[in-house]
């Protein structure tokens, strides 16, 4: 491949007399295309940066396979990351060569393939380009790969990336790879593919690299295009009234009827077509229903379920003059090409997979697009002429939002993923060439649902089941309903609801499984066409795909298959019942029982609610297959959902059926039972007559835990010495122990071991005596213990001869007496060994606080008169005299004494 790359400058480029020249000539990447010719035999692999337009996507691929510039012919394998790009950088190049899709150039999406024996470019989705790596790790008969768009961070992208550069380094270095981008992280995956393609992974073929073009160590070599120089004039647009940022799937309404008013308002102040960006289907739904009255343009809609049809009257440009507004996802960013747009209409959001591992729950959310995506968005304005973006955001925010897209390795679910790791000899990924590592919580998760479904083993390596898994191109999950499905049901009807599975039914078909089955038989929307193409396809699959060692689930089916009349018999299962079982085969967490009119307790441990007015009301078990959580919420939304019973949930989700003894503190005491479980779910429980000590002492250590000490027996005394305790723990430390809850609950063993291990329930710790108890922490292996009356002393005798007793519930201890009663006194007792004086609260005759003082004799000196002058007229029989320090003390009035 080496000789005549280099050789094809820029004026070779146009085969003269082409019908397109013109079309070519103006592709601006054709002044760059001899730069990555000469990176590609120099390294065999580089990154392009070219922005939308320029004819990265259509012309490079021409010039490598041989078809435009007069080299030699080529097999080029060109990867995309959606199907509608697939299908659209083909019929572009297609036509560019005068022919159509399946010629010298084809595509292959999932259940699609326009390709002969004759095709020299490919098109392909990244998930076709994986399944072909795991048949073919050579890539037979191919000799460059184009990764497109790498800066969407797709994982499939991300995965086959680390592929192929594992193929270079141990098996093909003659293999050209080229990663192309808009706008993308150019330096880091310059340094993945010059990494990747100096062998420095330790692969047997990393010196061979050389020999087949691989150059020296360091980055890949970057080659950047000029772009389509119109300039592009930004409109700031923010509502007027704040909006609710998004959550989960959630857009605030009042956003979308903003950005409805700002079509209407581009229309009017500009020429041309407008090109508005929406997070998801719904949103372009809405915004569609709020242009329905335009009278001055067509609105139309695209995005990855939009008909084939509608996606090709798109990107063929208006026909008639009349002006089109186009409704359209992130897929519009750079991967497809609409013609006659001058304005875009940039909403701020896009979605991006989420993985709430904990839940068992995947889903899209919506969150901000980055300044990378409006980049990108904006670009579209300027690809024909002079143009406008108008943001539906304030300017100042615009500095705050996130430079790149989150890479979906970061927040998706890992499943797939990690299986495909195993299948290619590197189970936890960590010899693979990846710009961010797969966190290793995602991953843990991915393994545990592998091993439940038996496709890879303990030591996570797949095994042949799991293989077979992964060639049917569908989510692990997926492929474990299909293929133990089949056996219960047959393999059409298994492939038809897994068809329903892999792709959500319109939010129309309803949120009963079974129910959107039958519509989609009989549907004649574009989402009924797909999805009889790709049943037929996962029929056709199933042809070749055995059963490998079943996993426990499969036994328990069998078991219970076994017992049933026959197959026959269960080939008559109804739609409702062959529904359930595939969904609770794909999701075992996700089988639901009933637990209140419209609400479900799944498996997993979270709640589950169907919406108003489900059909599937009532059922006592539910197998669901789409759920959501909103950020606010307790429980999960149901999207959609099948009818089962109890016997093909615990058949499916065998895994996580358990039996066991429980204890445990529940509604105030200890619960002991004997309980079987499907997960979370209570099937069967019976009181348990004589459960294990250890368990009961569990249960009640967890019972002191959330309702306290107090569940013990405190008398007065017990309080007043664990105050007195906590004194001389807070002021002398060292031996004396805390006896805080925490740290009484921390210690029960050394001061309630003896009474726990006696103790059944909450009645029991009621008669513990906690005073008694608590001695047993006093330090009396130092002999600091015998001394606790004379550091903490419980009574003090004042000068009255009265033994008054110590407060030791406050900060400070306080002694409150009556003022008679110390006269005479100088100075406040001491106590914790002469540490801390008494806080003195001196009493009324009638026992009413007077004054509160630690310095007796400044008090007697100052503070004395005041008071004297207003108790005197109020006790007159009691004593005041003039000068309390000599004064005799006493507990009497005058009379009595």
């Amino acid at each position: 491949m080496r000789a005549g790359l280099s050789g094809i400058g820029a004026e070779a480029l146009i085969t003269p007399g082409d019908p397109r020249a013109e079309a070519l000539d103006r592709l601006p990447v054709r002044e760059a295309v001899p730069a990555l010719l000469r990176a590609l035999d120099d390294r065999g692999a580089a990154v392009l940066c070219a922005p939308p337009g320029t004819g990265k996507t259509t012309l490079v691929p021409l010039v490598l396979a041989g078809l435009v510039g007069g080299g030699p012919v080529r097999r080029v394998l060109v990867a995309e990351p959606r199907r509608i790009a697939a299908r659209a950088a083909a019929r572009r190049m297609a036509w560019l060569l005068g022919e159509r899709p399946g010629g010298k150039v084809g595509f292959t999406v999932r259940g699609e393939r326009q390709a002969g024996r004759g095709t020299v470019v490919e098109v392909v989705t990244t998930g076709v380009l994986l399944q072909r790596l795991h048949r073919d790790q050579e890539l037979t008969g191919v000799d460059v790969v184009v990764l497109d768009e790498c800066h969407e961070r797709h994982l499939d992208a991300d995965t086959a990336a680390a592929f192929l550069l594992d193929v270079r380094a141990a098996l093909r270095p003659d293999l050209r790879l080229i990663a192309a981008s808009a706008t993308t992280d150019a330096e880091g995956w310059a340094r993945l593919l010059g990494d990747g393609e100096s062998g420095e992974r330790g692969t047997d073929g990393g010196e061979g690299a050389t020999d087949g073009g691989g150059g020296p160590e360091g980055p890949a070599p970057v080659v950047s295009a000029p772009g389509v120089s119109h300039p592009v004039e930004v409109v700031w647009a923010p509502p007027e009234r704040p909006v609710r940022p998004p959550h989960g799937m959630r857009v605030d309404p009042a956003l979308l009827d903003h950005v409805a008013a700002v079509v209407r308002r581009a229309l009017r102040e500009r020429e041309g077509d407008v090109l508005c960006f929406l997070p998801g289907v719904g949103e372009i739904a809405r915004v569609a229903g709020k242009l329905g009255g335009l009278a001055e343009a067509e609105v139309l809609q695209v995005h990855g379920r939009a008909p084939a049809a509608v996606q090709e009257a798109v990107l063929a440009g208006a026909d008639g003059g009349r002006r089109r507004v186009v409704l359209a996802t992130s897929v519009a960013e750079s991967s497809l090409t609409v013609p006659g747009v001058r304005i875009v209409v940039d909403c701020g959001l896009a979605r991006e997979p989420r993985m709430d591992h904990a839940r068992g729950l995947s889903a899209l959310t919506t969150v901000r697009a980055s300044r990378a995506a409006a980049r990108q968005r904006a670009g579209r304005a300027g690809r024909e002429a002079p143009g406008v973006v108008y943001r539906c955001w304030p300017e100042a925010e615009d500095a705050r939002l996130p430079r790149f897209p989150s890479p979906e390795i970061a927040g998706a679910d890992l499943t797939a993923f990690a299986l495909q790791t195993a299948c290619w000899g590197d189970p936890d990924a960590s010899g693979l060439a990846l710009l961010d590592p797969p966190p290793a919580g995602a991953m843990t998760a991915a393994r545990e649902t592998l091993t439940a479904i038996g496709a890879v083993d303990a030591a996570g390596r797949a095994t042949e089941r799991g293989t077979r898994m992964a060639r049917l191109g569908l989510h692990p999950r997926l492929a474990r309903a299909l293929i133990d499905g089949a056996k219960e049901v047959g393999a059409r009807r298994a492939a038809e609801v897994v068809a329903l599975l892999s792709e959500e039914p319109p939010r129309e078909y309803g949120d009963d499984l079974a129910a959107a089955w039958r519509t989609a038989r009989h549907g004649g929307d574009p989402y009924a066409a797909r999805w009889r193409q790709e049943a037929r396809r996962l029929e056709q699959a199933l042809t070749g795909t055995g059963d490998a060692r079943p996993d426990g689930a499969r036994a328990a089916l069998d078991a219970r298959g076994a017992r049933d009349a026959g197959g026959a018999q269960r080939a008559a299962r109804g739609d409702d019942a062959v529904a359930g079982l595939l969904a609770a085969l794909a999701f075992p967490e996700r089988v639901a029982r009933r637990r209140g009119e419209r609400a479900y307790l799944m498996a997993a441990g979270t709640g589950a609610e169907l919406g108003d007015g489900s059909r599937l009301g009532g059922a006592p078990w539910l197998a669901v297959a789409v759920a959501d959580r909103p950020v606010t919420a307790a429980s999960a939304r149901v999207r959609l959902a099948a009818v089962t019973d109890e016997d093909t949930a615990r058949a499916a989700a065998a895994a996580l059926a358990s039996e066991g003894a429980e204890v445990h503190w529940a509604d105030g005491d200890v619960v002991a039972r004997r309980v079987a479980r499907l997960g979370a779910i209570e099937l069967v429980s019976r009181p348990l007559a004589k459960p294990d000590p250890e368990l009961v002492r569990q249960a009640l250590l967890e019972g002191l835990r959330r309702e306290g000490t107090g569940l013990l027996r405190w008398s007065a005394q017990a309080t007043a010495v664990r105050q007195r305790m906590a004194f001389l723990h807070r002021e002398l430390g060292g031996a004396w122990p805390d006896v805080s809850d925490a740290a009484l609950l921390d210690r029960a063993d050394d001061w309630l071991g003896t009474e726990l291990a006696r103790a059944r329930g909450r009645a029991d710790l009621g008669r513990v005596e906690a005073g008694q108890a608590l001695a047993r922490l006093m330090p009396w292996a130092t002999g600091e213990a015998a001394r606790f009356e004379e550091l903490a002393p419980e009574r003090i005798e004042v000068p009255s001869g009265s033994r008054v007793r110590v407060d030791y519930g406050a900060d400070r201890p306080v002694l409150a007496v009556k003022l008679q009663e110390l006269f005479g006194w100088q100075e406040a007792p001491r106590i914790a060994g002469g540490r801390v004086p008494l806080l003195v609260h001196l009493l009324s005759p009638a026992g009413r606080p007077a004054a509160v003082t630690a310095d007796l004799a400044s008090f007697w000196k100052d503070g004395y008169r005041s008071v004297r002058a207003e108790l005197r007229g109020r006790y007159p029989k009691h004593p005041w005299p003039e000068d309390p320090s000599t004064a005799e003390p006493t507990r009497r009035t005058n009379t009595r004494r």
